[in-house]
């Protein structure tokens, strides 16, 4: 079996639908190793997936407070309450 070191080299090369089924299949084996679920999380945001990347970080937060997860998911909140108000009123 692999670490999880060894399948972030690897999925840094693998398409999308790759690089989540091998997450994936770690997280079966290792159901409480907040940083997989925070890679599955990257992954998933990387691809415009953002409902399943914050279900991921959430996760992540929940096996472990202090993961690093808990920055993933500010980024993203603040991504998503980002607000253009010249788009709105050019």
């Amino acid at each position: 079996m692999k670490t999880l070191q060894e399948i972030h080299s690897e999925i840094r090369i693998e398409s999308y639908e790759k690089a989540i089924s091998i997450l994936s299949d770690y997280i079966s084996n290792h159901p409480d190793d907040d940083e997989a679920f925070t890679l599955r999380g990257m992954k998933h945001w990387g691809a415009g997936k953002r409902s399943l990347a914050i279900n991921d970080y959430l996760t992540a937060i929940e096996i472990n407070p202090h993961s690093r997860a808990f920055a993933a998911l500010q980024a993203a909140n603040e991504i998503l309450d980002f607000r253009n108000k010249d788009l709105y009123n050019p």
